[in-house]
């Protein structure tokens, strides 16, 4: 059972076609004829066994040829014949190859699938291709080289010419899918299963539309902390953004929101076809980036400098030597030589300089990878260049990307750099582009480490005061709050607000005026009033009382004259924040259709839409993931010093951040936030307009359980002390993305028995990608449970400190029926008897009930006496597994 349940589907051990006879003409569509070659050419370990679902005979006869896998290539109305036939013979996996399946048929072979438990990839798809196997179960093409890349693609057009193009460019891959737009079988869980995959190292993928942003986001995270994922999305202008409601509204598009989703799952995305193509020579080369320090070295200036511009204009930083290195090399290369910034070996150059100047940048500290530029020039030898650049490849450690300018008399060059698996490119800014990917990786896979939960371990906030304001608004059938509601809100988060009163007719505004002292603003208190300014509903630096009484008057008679239907409670009456030095920015959030809620930082005041300052981050926020979302926006540099301006204090405006996710996650009425302005100085931040927009949720969506976040918040509530007998304590938690280490600890201290016992193999430790996959997992769909012991150690000086380590772990992943899951339970060998088994498998099984979960089972090796003795004890029946007599499957009801 720790085999993918898509294994069936993508690694069957046979096969069964249904394509029409042979010999029919009629019966068989230009796809089942390309799926007949195809298997033809590369039949693999599978060789399949072709049915026709007219011809006549029991099912018995059928049985003999019962598969993992069938392959369906027939006319539209044929197909569900086929499907119903595979499933009789025991199928666990089916894949429609072929196109012009409507949506009724489509949800009808999918009402087939779950009925018959079949996972089906398809309809209206070209199939998916396994190089390692020999297996082209497909139409999209010949079967491409064997490679480290995998493509999963919702457009079989596209799919076709990546693999031309592949085919072109030596770019070989592990698998190959092709989705298409109906599939049962989705992105998500062909992602999820990539991400267990030993033969792909990097991924690809060609996205169209996301059906379930949760489901997405959980697979893509899972994949990219294994292996990088580059994504192409098409449709990036969005024409169903609709009209304005609040600031945020009007400068969020639902692309910003995927670019944020995007980092935040530490995936990258291109924007071009071209873009892709770079970035799967990068990933085809295993490169694992440790930064954005890109050194340039070029026997050419002017293609040098174009290179470093593109280094400045996306971002990056150029790589420059030490004093050290630079006093080294001088000796070794043309007398000509710049080293200035980039590393320009001028005309002169030949293979040997080349070579000592890419040893310099593969051994300075202050470059993150190399770029190679080579330009024709007289006695210049592109071949023997290209060759001494791909002796370095193998021991070289960092990113090498290559730049051959030219045509036909580089092309020998460039062929060979592709041989040794250095990525090639023909233009200076495309090499570039292609590094800035491998940094964006890079920097948001430190975004993916973050899992906080979410509330912060700041002052808790007044969660029942803010839930009765926004219930008591949703009563009254409104949906946004006005200004002083809206400060109430923030209030009760711990967001510091300026004073506020609300006058009613022109004596109360002079009299609060004179209360609160001068000099004071005037805002419109309307629940129909979007945006103040458009109304005139904003009077500043009123002096006097006498200029608060008339101003209320005109403000009023304005608003009624531009707005006549707007119902007006009065008008706000606070006073100015006097900080001259204060800077103007904009903390705001937006319900995205797709990702749930998104938190956003940028330049704020009146100016905001004009301006378009933002950057966006979804929630839940930590401290480390607040100031990435502030250092992203373009208002961040005017934080710093600046002449005649102290630094504002940018943990007060962290601080604000966390609260507004505290109350994104909290609320899920929350549908649009406007801070505008929030004014950040040295002493802090303040609130100076706020306004908040709500809509009503189902019973399926209420407060406190998360669903509406498109990230999981960690889930603190597991947290928990338990005695051991014998003496002692663990602190239980759940699993954490940084216990990696610990958890490989773990294994590597286990007996010999204990690891086969608990993996059915000889590794002593675990693979990369498989602790990735333990350590960051999405607490939607499984949960993971560490038992954490403190002990005295022996630290680096000798001197004893204290210290933890996971002594035990227990998981459930939840199986694709969603009603049952499957459990995993390890505990050291030094704490075997102490109870600690028992006490994490029912706290396990506790978590699973919380999931909805009605059932657990697992399987357990015969000759594991200690484990099936513990199932017994703890309620599990015992069966023998009919797939494998060395297991019994042992399982158990949760609910009822």
């Amino acid at each position: 059972m720790d085999a993918h349940f898509l294994t069936p589907l993508f690694t069957p051990k046979s096969i069964v076609v249904f394509a029409g006879p042979a010999d029919d003409a009629e019966r068989q569509t230009p796809y089942a004829r390309a799926l007949r070659a195809a298997l033809a050419a590369a039949p693999g370990a599978a060789e399949p066994v072709y049915l026709d679902v007219q011809t006549t005979g029991t099912l018995a006869d059928l049985a003999r040829a019962r598969a993992d896998l069938a392959i369906i290539a027939l006319p539209p109305d044929e197909v569900a014949a086929a499907m119903e036939v595979a499933a009789r013979i025991g199928c666990r996996a089916v894949l429609i190859i072929g196109s012009g399946l409507d949506a009724e048929r489509c949800a009808q072979l999918q009402r087939i699938a779950r009925r018959e438990n079949v996972h089906l990839l398809g309809p209206n798809s070209l199939g998916f291709q396994r190089p390692s196997l020999g297996l082209n179960a497909s139409a999209a093409g010949p079967l491409p080289l064997e490679g480290s890349l995998a493509l999963v693609s919702q457009s079989g057009a596209l799919t076709a010419s990546m693999l031309d193009w592949a085919r072109h460019n030596h770019v070989g891959f592990s698998q190959v899918v092709s989705i298409g737009p109906d599939a049962a079988v989705d992105l998500a869980q062909v992602l999820d299963f990539l991400a267990t995959d030993a033969r792909t190292h990097g991924i690809v993928v060609y996205l169209e539309g996301i059906a379930n942003a949760r489901r997405f986001m959980s697979a893509l995270r899972s994949a990219a902390h294994a292996k990088p994922v580059v994504v192409l999305k098409a449709g990036r202008r969005s024409a169903g953004n609709e009209a304005a409601l609040t600031h945020c509204r009007a400068i969020v598009g639902s692309d910003d929101v995927f670019d944020a989703a995007l980092r935040r799952a530490g995936a990258v995305r291109v924007r071009s076809f071209v873009e892709l193509f770079s970035a799967s020579k990068c990933l085809a080369a295993r490169y694992r980036p440790v930064g954005k320090r890109l050194g340039i070295v070029t026997n050419g200036g002017g293609p040098g400098v174009l290179a470093a511009d593109w280094v400045s204009e996306i971002g990056l930083q150029l790589g420059r030597l030490s004093a050290e290195s630079v006093a080294s090399l001088r000796p070794l290369l043309p007398p000509r030589t710049s080293m200035s910034d980039l590393i320009d070996l001028s005309s002169e150059a030949g293979p040997e300089h080349f070579s000592a100047a890419l040893q310099a940048v593969a051994r300075d500290p202050g470059m993150d990878g190399a770029l190679v530029i080579f330009s024709p020039q007289l006695e210049s030898d592109a071949l023997e260049t290209a060759r001494a650049i791909a002796a370095l490849q193998p021991a070289f450690g960092k990113p090498l990307l290559a730049c051959w300018m030219g045509d036909a008399t580089v092309a020998a060059a460039r062929r060979l750099l592709n041989d040794a698996g250095i990525p090639s490119f023909r233009t200076p800014e495309a090499a570039v582009g292609a590094f800035g990917n491998l940094a964006s990786f890079y920097e948001n896979q430190q975004l993916l480490q973050q899992t906080p939960p979410p509330m912060s371990d700041l002052a808790v906030p007044d969660i029942e005061g803010a839930r009765l304001l926004i219930e008591s608004v949703l009563a009254e059938r409104r949906r946004s709050l006005t200004e002083l509601e809206s400060k109430a809100l923030l209030a009760a988060f711990h967001i510091p607000v300026t004073q506020t009163m609300l006058a009613r007719n022109p004596n109360e505004a002079m009299m609060i005026a004179t209360q609160l002292g001068f000099p004071v603003a005037l805002k419109i208190d309307s629940p129909d009033v979007v945006h103040k300014s458009d109304v005139q509903g904003v009077v500043l630096n009123i002096q006097n009382g006498a200029s608060a009484r008339d101003a209320y008057a005109e403000m009023i008679e304005r608003v009624r004259r531009l707005q006549p239907e707007a119902r007006i409670n009065g008008v706000t009456v606070q006073r100015m924040a006097r900080n001259r030095r204060g800077r103007e920015v904009y903390v705001g959030m937006v319900t995205d259709p797709a990702f749930g809620p998104v938190i956003v930082f940028g330049a704020g005041g009146t100016m905001i839409e004009l301006i378009a300052d933002r950057s966006m981050e979804l929630p839940p926020l930590n401290q480390f993931l607040a100031r990435r979302l502030i250092d992203r926006a373009r208002i961040a540099d005017s934080l710093a010093e600046l002449p005649g301006m102290p630094a504002a204090k940018l943990d007060a405006l962290e601080r604000v951040l966390l609260r507004v996710s505290e109350m994104v996650c909290e609320f899920p009425q929350l549908r649009e936030m406007d801070i505008n302005p929030l004014i950040v100085d040295e002493d802090g931040a303040v609130a100076v307009d706020a306004r908040v927009v709500l809509h009503p949720i189902g019973q399926a969506a209420r407060s406190g359980d998360y669903g509406h976040l498109a990230i999981l918040p960690y889930p603190a509530r597991f947290e928990q002390v338990w005695p051991l007998k014998g003496g002692g304590e663990v602190s239980v938690r759940p699993v954490r993305p940084d216990d990696a280490e610990g958890l490989q600890d773990l294994v590597r201290g286990l007996k010999p028995e204990s690891r086969y016992f608990r993996f059915v193999s000889s590794m002593t430790e675990l693979p990369p990608a498989l602790l990735s996959r333990l350590t960051l997992i999405d607490y939607d769909r499984e949960m993971a449970l560490v038992a954490l012991y403190r002990e005295r150690v022996a630290g680096p000086d000798g001197e004893m400190v204290d210290a933890e380590r996971i002594v035990g772990v227990s998981r459930c992943i939840t199986n694709p029926d969603q009603t049952s899951c499957e459990f995993s339970l390890l505990v050291a060998d030094d704490f075997a008897g102490r109870g600690l088994g028992s006490r994490l498998m029912e706290a396990i099984m506790d978590a699973a009930r919380e999931m909805g979960l009605s059932e657990i089972d697992g399987l357990v090796l015969t000759n594991n006496a200690d484990m099936l003795k513990l199932m017994r004890a703890l309620g599990f029946s015992i069966k023998p597994f009919a797939e494998d007599p060395d297991f019994r499957l042992v399982s158990r009801r949760l609910q009822g």
